[in-house]
């Protein structure tokens, strides 16, 4: 029972406080990497498959991708005096963001192998923001990363910042991955 102790009081993962072991599960961190098509993005999930996955083998990882809802497209449209999209249109545009996000993912898991790391996918529809938070939230994350465009001030006014929104609203701590000065040139 001393060993028990000893490894509660040390802080040991999957050890309680009264010395009980816990499930894997309990212990097990839960790494969240949000991809989209940027090289910023992969970037950021090939630090995390090395500094932080590498270093927790009992680490679960999952590649979350946030597509825009349809109608995000579609609504430009009628600011214009169309009322409408002919379904024939929204159907081809949700087919073509459907492939484009399999791809994503497909490119992010594909990483994932190449490291030997097993990995999951989930795509998400909706802002990107909203989407991840939700996701990393229902999820139960330890841990979110993600890449940085490396935007100067002024750009991320007018553009806003996934980065930003999410290490203020995410439900658990946010690794941003930022570019290097040599690749933000």
């Amino acid at each position: 029972m001393e060993e028990h102790e000893a490894a509660a009081a040390s802080g040991t993962p999957g050890v309680d406080g009264d010395g009980a072991e816990r499930g894997a599960a309990a212990t097990a961190l839960k790494v969240v990497a949000a991809v989209d098509a940027s090289e910023e993005s992969l970037r950021a999930l090939s630090w995390a498959l090395d500094n932080i996955v590498r270093c927790h083998p009992d680490a679960t990882l999952v590649v979350v991708h946030a597509q825009h809802a349809v109608d995000h497209f579609v609504y430009p449209v009628a600011a214009h005096g169309l009322a409408y999209a002919p379904s024939s249109a929204v159907d081809s545009m949700r087919k073509a963001q459907e492939e484009n996000s399999r791809r994503i993912v497909a490119r992010a898991l594909d990483m994932c192998k190449e490291r030997r790391v097993g990995a999951t996918a989930a795509i998400v529809e909706g802002d990107a923001k909203e989407a991840i938070c939700q996701a990393v939230e229902q999820m139960g994350a330890g841990l979110l990363v993600l890449g940085s465009r490396g935007l100067g001030k002024i750009k991320r006014a007018f553009l806003g910042s996934v980065s930003d929104y999410l290490s203020h609203h995410a439900c658990c701590p946010v690794l941003v991955v930022k570019p290097t000065k040599a690749q933000a040139k």
